[in-house]
Formats: structure tokens, sequence, C-alpha cells
């Protein structure tokens, strides 16, 4: 199957502390490769993997479920293992929730989740059997962002039974967050569309880790890495990694 052009993993080599950054739904490793960048600058070596379906067909994508998007990032974060004294991991959207099980089931350093889903804001979801049964797509709208169209590779249609696995995994974290011990950093737009905020509260809440934090933006849409405050949010992860700080940040958020 052949990768588009600009969704190819990266490995930008760096020092002993490895980040392994994960990428979203219907996306590709090119929405974290901004961020990779930035973090490479830092001295830090960054690998971020293609999950299995995504950079390709969304017709490829039907044929995948959550097993094999997480088995790609334990596969990275073994491979990093080798290259690293230590790890960090860090995810956008589902790559957060796949980053959020990871830290909960393996020794990393740190854990970063951007954007990551609990609560959904789109209200068809209830439907989601009913429409599997008469269509295979649904369009996926992509809000125009101000970077080069490279760093955004990814479909314009969401395959529904990778939506349905989608929504497996978020109950498949949520009952391991509590098992959860690595600090922890979450990045979370009051402005998004997509993910509702409140997701962040309730995984900050449900988190075992005692170092906890969130970093909430005002002009962004769902897709943090790329969007207005992209800098802040690099800016948070690198001071995050290289000194978690201990305790909470703000959580109040009325939805």
């Amino acid at each position: 199957m052949a990768i588009l052009k600009g969704a190819e993993p990266f490995l930008l080599p760096g020092g002993e502390h490895g980040i392994l950054l994960v990428h979203g739904f219907t996306g590709s490793p090119s929405e974290m490769r901004l961020l990779g960048e930035s973090l490479q600058k830092e001295g830090y070596t960054v690998l971020a993997p293609r999950l299995p379906g995504h950079g390709t067909s969304p017709s490829h994508m039907a044929q995948t479920r959550w097993m094999d998007w997480y088995g790609a990032v334990e596969d990275a974060y073994h491979v990093l293992r080798g290259l690293c004294r230590e790890v960090s991991v860090a995810g956008l959207s589902m790559g957060g929730l796949l980053a959020l099980k990871l830290a909960a089931e393996y020794p990393v350093k740190t854990v970063t989740a951007l954007s990551a889903p609990i609560y959904i804001a789109d209200k068809r979801l209830k439907w989601l059997p009913l429409y599997r049964v008469v269509r295979q797509y649904v369009p996926k709208r992509r809000r125009p962002l101000n970077v080069d169209p490279i760093y955004s590779v990814g479909y314009d249609r969401t395959p529904l039974t990778s939506l349905a696995s989608l929504l497996d995994l978020i109950g498949q974290v949520d009952t391991v967050l509590p098992r959860l011990t690595a600090p922890l950093l979450i990045v979370q737009s009051k402005a998004e569309h997509t993910v509702c905020p409140r997701s962040a509260v309730h995984i900050l809440e449900r988190a075992g880790s005692r170092e906890k934090k969130i970093v909430w933006l005002t002009r962004s849409g769902h897709i943090v890495t790329l969007d207005n405050e992209r800098h802040t949010v690099f800016t948070a992860i690198a001071s995050f990694l290289s000194e978690p700080e201990p305790g909470m940040n703000s959580i109040q958020f009325n939805d």
C-alpha cells in the first residue's frame, strides 16, 4: 500500500531521552512533525510511527482496529527504548488515548495527552450503529490551518468501522487511567468543536498520576500541534519534559 506524500513515519536523532509522538485518528505523522522538530532542537530523540491504516487510504484504514494502532505504538516504544535511556510519550487526539494506555502499561518518564477524547462533541454518534448499516464512510471536515499542507496529511472521510473501534478504545483507556503513575500533562483547547473540553478534566481526575496538570488553550481548534497556539504547546511540553511540576493547575470548566 502506497504511503501518501508527507505521511511517512520519522525519526529525529538526538539525546538519551526519547520522545514517542503518536498522531491522531485519520491523520498521519505529519501533524506531529513541527512538534518533533521543536523537541529535537531541545536535544531529544524523536520517533513518530505511522499507525496502521493511516496515511494510505480510507479503505485501508477501514480494515484496521484500535488493537492494530496500539500494537504499532508498542512496537515504536520498544524501538525507542533500544535507542534511548528513557522514553516519554505524547499523543494527539486518538494518539493521546494510545499514549495514555501505553503509559499505564509500560515504564515511561512522562506522558502528554493533546486533545484526547473521552467525550466527543458530535451528537450523531448515538446513531452510529444505524449509519453503519447504510454507509461505510462519512465526510470529514478539515479546518484550514495556517501551515504548509505537508504538515496536515490526512483523510477527507472517516471509515465508520474504525470510528466504532475508536469508541471502544475510549472505554479501554478509561479503564486503565487509574493505573497511570507517570507525570501527566494534558493540553486542551476550550474553543474546539471535536472533543468536549470536559474530557481533559475527566482524564486528570481519573488518572492515578500524582503529578498532573492541564494547560488550557483558548484560540485553537482540535489539532493543537498545528494551530494558532502551537508554539505555546511546544513550550509547555518542553518545560514539562525537562522538569515535570507536581500538583494541578486550574481544572474548572463550565461545559
